[in-house]
C-alpha cells in the first residue's frame, strides 16, 4: 500500500498536456460563448478566477515544499470577513483592508506552519483540524452573510486599465509576485526541503524554519485572495472558501506539480485553476446542475493524469 501511495505522490502532469488543457477549455469556452474574447467576458471571468489562481498559488508552494494545507477556504473566509467588517464600506480604509487580509492570512499560516514543523504532525490531518477553526472562527466574526465592501473596491475590480481588465492585471501581478519570490534564496531551500528533507538538513538548511515559511506565505496569498472574493461579491460571507482549499489541490495537480514535492511550480498551478473555471464555465453552458461540478473537476485531473501516463509511457518505449 505504501508504494502505491508513493506512486500516486511521484505522478506529475506534464507541461505539455497542461497546456493542452489549457486550449482544450478556451476552444470549448469559444464556441459555448461567442463573445468570449469581448472585453466585457474577459473582464468577469478573470474576475472570478483571481481568487482560486491566488490561493493555487498558495497551496503549490506549501506542496512543493512537502506539506498540503486543507486549511486555505477557511483562511480565504476568516480573512475576508475580518477584512470587510474592518473596512466597514467605506473606501478610505481598503488599504487597511489588505493590511488586516494579508495579516490574518500569515498568522493562520503561520499556525499550521508551527504544528506541521515543529511539533511535526501530518500536514493532512493539522490542516484539516485548522480548517474547522479557522471557519468556526469566521462564523463568529460573522454568522451570516453581509457587510458591505467599499465601493472602489468592487468598482475598480471590473474596469480595465489601458484596455487590459484589472482582474487579467491581477492574475499576471500574481505570476510576477511567484517568479520574483522563485528566485530568492527561500524557494532555493523550499524545493531542497520538499525535494529530500534529509539531505537538506545535512547541507545546513533551516528544514523547519523553511516548512513554518511555507505556510505563512500561502496564508498570506489566502489573503489577496479574500480580497480579490470580497472585490468580486460585494459583501462578507463566512461560508465562501468551502470549496477553494480542494479546487486549489486539484489546479496543482493539474499544473504539474508532484504532491511529493520538489518539483513542479506555481505557473503551472495557475493555469490549472484557470482549467478548472473554465470547466465549470462549460459546465454552465451546457446547463448541467452545479452538483456536477466536483464530478468535472475530477474527470478533468483524471484526463490529465491519464495524458501524463501516456506521455511518460511513449517517452519510455523510446
Amino acid at each position: 500500500m505504501s508504494g502505491m501511495l508513493d506512486r500516486i505522490r511521484d505522478v506529475r502532469v506534464g507541461a505539455l498536456a497542461t497546456w493542452a488543457l489549457l486550449v482544450i477549455a478556451v476552444v470549448l469556452n469559444a464556441i459555448l460563448q461567442p463573445t468570449f474574447f469581448s472585453l466585457y467576458s474577459i473582464t468577469s471571468n478573470f474576475a472570478t478566477f483571481v481568487p482560486l489562481v491566488l490561493v493555487a498559488i498558495a497551496q503549490a508552494i506549501v506542496v512543493v515544499g512537502g506539506g498540503l494545507d486543507l486549511s486555505l477556504g477557511a483562511i480565504v473566509a476568516l480573512s475576508s470577513v475580518v477584512a470587510v467588517t474592518v473596512m466597514g464600506g467605506e473606501d478610505g480604509r481598503v488599504g487597511l483592508g489588505f493590511a488586516v487580509a494579508i495579516a490574518v492570512g500569515a498568522v493562520c499560516g503561520l499556525v499550521n506552519g508551527l504544528v506541521v514543523a515543529v511539533v511535526r504532525l501530518q500536514p493532512l490531518i493539522v490542516t484539516f483540524a485548522t480548517a474547522s477553526i479557522f471557519s468556526g472562527s469566521a462564523l463568529v466574526v460573522m454568522p451570516k452573510p453581509g457587510g458591505t465592501v467599499p465601493p472602489v473596491m468592487t468598482g475598480i475590480y471590473r474596469t480595465a486599465v489601458a484596455g487590459v481588465p484589472v482582474s487579467v492585471l491581477a492574475v499576471l501581478v500574481a505570476v510576477c509576485l511567484w517568479l520574483v519570490l522563485r528566485q530568492t534564496r527561500l524557494m532555493r531551500h523550499v524545493y531542497a526541503v520538499g525535494g529530500d528533507p534529509g539531505a537538506a538538513y545535512a547541507s545546513l538548511v533551516p528544514v523547519t524554519r523553511t516548512r513554518t515559511l511555507t505556510y505563512v506565505i500561502a496564508g498570506a496569498f489566502s489573503g489577496l485572495a479574500a480580497m480579490a472574493l470580497l472585490a468580486n461579491s460585494g459583501s462578507g460571507d463566512p461560508f465562501v472558501g468551502a470549496d477553494i482549499a480542494l479546487n486549489s489541490i486539484a489546479a496543482v495537480v493539474v499544473g504539474g506539480v508532484a504532491l511529493r514535492g520538489g518539483r513542479g511550480g506555481a505557473v503551472g498551478a495557475v493555469v490549472g485553476a484557470i482549467v478548472l473555471a473554465m470547466a465549470a464555465n462549460i459546465v454552465f453552458f451546457f446547463d448541467v446542475p452545479t452538483t456536477y461540478r466536483q464530478l468535472v473537476n475530477g474527470l478533468v485531473i483524471i484526463g490529465a493524469l491519464a495524458l501524463s501516463v501516456l506521455s511518460s509511457a511513449r517517452r519510455a518505449a523510446r
